[in-house]
């Protein structure tokens, strides 16, 4: 190869590279940002995921206590419009986080809220049969608080599980 040869091939590699780096640099940049819009979006899934996880902790516990105050002043007799009142908002409150969960929430964190949710409106309606004086056979306030009891572990596997999925360690 003669001195001509290789200055001409120093010269294309010289204006190709001089072409060729804005478009080497654009593409970098492009990938950059593209990673940096996955790294928001996952964030921002985490931090809705996290929100929708800690509403329905809250309200699920929520409700747990206010039907077992409710079952405790039915059983004593002292049940009242506001109980009934509290009771309820405490219900319309659990459904609405319960049903935005649905949404975005993973399989076996609906699972786990689903064991849940029928012990609590299992003991919602019979709560309801009691004070209206409806009750079936055996629905007492006592056997009601009994089988609300029911609701603590699937609470605490609830949780566990949203734990989990968030990457929180014991």
């Amino acid at each position: 190869m003669g001195a001509t040869t290789a200055a001409m091939i120093t010269a294309i590699v010289g204006v190709l590279g001089t072409l060729l780096a804005p478009l080497v640099a654009q593409w970098a940049t492009k990938r950059q940002r593209a990673q940096e819009r996955q790294t928001e979006e996952s964030r921002r899934l985490f931090e809705e995921r996290r929100a929708a996880y800690t509403a329905m902790n809250r309200a699920s516990r929520h409700f747990h206590t206010m039907l077992k105050d409710a079952l405790h002043r039915l059983r004593d007799g002292v049940y009242t419009g506001d109980d009934r009142a509290r009771v309820e908002e405490a219900r319309r409150d659990y459904r609405d986080r319960y049903a935005e969960a649905q949404m975005i929430v993973p399989e076996t964190v609906l699972t786990a809220s689903r064991e849940l949710n029928v012990v609590l409106a299992g003991i919602d309606a019979t709560a309801k049969r009691i004070d209206r004086g409806l009750s079936r056979e055996g629905e007492t306030a006592d056997q009601a608080l009994l089988d609300l009891k029911a609701a603590e572990p699937a609470l605490t596997t609830m949780r566990r599980i949203m734990r989990e999925d968030l990457g929180v360690a014991d």
